[in-house]
Formats: C-alpha cells, sequence, structure tokens
C-alpha cells in the first residue's frame, strides 16, 4: 500500500490542494452570506427563502464534500512515507488548525440549518468576526506546512 501511496503522492498533493481550495472558498464565503441574511433579509419572505436555499446548497454542494476530500487525501498524504516527520512541530499544528477547521465548518453548518428553521441568534456583526476563524487557521496550516517549524 505505501509503494501505491509513493507512486499516487503528486496526484494526491494534486487533489488535495483542490479540494483545500474549494473548501477555503465555501468556508470563506458562508458566513458572508449569513451577515447579509441577518442584516438585509430576516428569516421570513422571498429573499430568505433564496438566501436559505443558496446557504444549503453551498454548505452541502460544495463545503461538505470539498471538506471530506481535504480529508480523505491529507490523510493519504500523511500515510505517504517520506511525507511526514512526527518528530518536529508543524505536522500536529497543522493537524490541531485541520481540526479546528473541520470545527468551524460544523458550526457554520449548524447555523444554515439554524436559518432554514427560521432561527438565528447572532449579529451580522458576530458573523463577521466569526469570518476571521478561517484565516487565522490557514495562516497557521500555511505556514505549517511550508515553514516546517
Amino acid at each position: 500500500m505505501s509503494d501505491f501511496l509513493a507512486l499516487a503522492y503528486p496526484w494526491t498533493k494534486s487533489i488535495h490542494i483542490m479540494a483545500v481550495i474549494s473548501w477555503m472558498a465555501a468556508l470563506f464565503y458562508l458566513p458572508r452570506l449569513l451577515v447579509h441574511h441577518t442584516e438585509r433579509v430576516g428569516l421570513s419572505g422571498e429573499t430568505h427563502e433564496l438566501f436559505t436555499m443558496m446557504e444549503f446548497k453551498l454548505a452541502n454542494v460544495i463545503m461538505r464534500p470539498a471538506m471530506i476530500a481535504t480529508w480523505i487525501f491529507g490523510l493519504c498524504l500523511v500515510f505517504t512515507p517520506g511525507i511526514v516527520d512526527w518528530s518536529m512541530i508543524w505536522p500536529w499544528t497543522k493537524g490541531l488548525a485541520v481540526i479546528a477547521m473541520t470545527g468551524f465548518h460544523e458550526w457554520l453548518y449548524a447555523r444554515v440549518k439554524g436559518f432554514a428553521t427560521g432561527q438565528n441568534t447572532l449579529t451580522g456583526k458576530q458573523y463577521r468576526m466569526m469570518n476571521e476563524v478561517p484565516t487565522i487557521l490557514m495562516i497557521v496550516i500555511v505556514l505549517s506546512v511550508v515553514v516546517k517549524f
């Protein structure tokens, strides 16, 4: 199996990067939709239904499959011989940041479900602040992988 992972490495890494880009795009965009849904639309009416559909499709058609692909191909990279040196700090910081990103993803998904049922307890300002979470985690992940501290 490790021979296969080594041979597939360029493909695995390429697919992993594409999945990460898709996942990050959704994680950046969905909180912005929630800001506008909160501040401009409210929890009822035709525009609410439109936003609910957009948020649902972004979360289920783009964000969740991209997260799953990111995890699958990321784990393939982890198990590829010679790629990860577990004696260094970087794989641990990256791993923790990816787990935190997954937690943020699930938090966003719960917000989407809340809007779909006409429930929202957060303000636009709170969603704006939460929109910074994936940026901070992305910085930790990229620095971990590139600098390899």
